[in-house]
């Protein structure tokens, strides 16, 4: 029993740390959503590169730089769902005995906030991982380009 009610503690503390997570993850994914739209509007003009090649740099310096830009939303599309799930599961046990207790107005209240957070987060992740496969093909394209101008075959 111990075991139990510390497990249960824990959990509901890690509930407003997750909640602000995902409230986070979703203002970043709107956030780096205007930035790819506006990226997308400067590729439209002859000669725009997003890489950096400083003189004597090599293909593994390129490489590296890609995944640098990229990491951020690769790992929100991974880690959003995770923290949805995280922020609806952790209300369903106190909702679930409220239904047990004959509460049904609050439980319906924790209900409503719970499923509320696991839908910014798959959001969240639902445009994170749109805009880390529209980067990454606009900087797999850029590599090539710049691949074929040094000769790096």
């Amino acid at each position: 029993m111990l075991l139990e009610s510390g497990f249960s503690h824990i959990a509901q503390a890690l509930l407003w740390p997750v909640l602000i997570l995902v409230a986070l993850g979703f203002v970043y994914a709107l956030w780096t959503a205007g930035a790819t739209l506006m990226e997308a509007v400067q590729r439209r003009r002859p000669g725009f590169r997003l890489l950096a090649v400083p003189e004597g740099s090599n293909l593994e310096s390129l490489e590296l730089q890609i995944v640098r830009r990229l990491e951020a939303p690769r790992l929100l599309g991974r880690v959003a769902p995770l923290l949805g799930l995280i922020a609806t599961m952790v209300p369903l046990g106190p909702a679930l005995q409220s239904v047990a207790a004959g509460q049904g107005q609050q439980a319906l209240a924790v209900f409503s906030s719970a499923f509320s957070g696991v839908v910014l987060a798959l959001a969240a992740a639902a445009i994170a991982l749109v805009v880390y496969s529209i980067r990454r093909r606009w900087l797999l394209a850029e590599l090539l380009a710049v691949k074929a101008e040094k000769g790096w075959a």
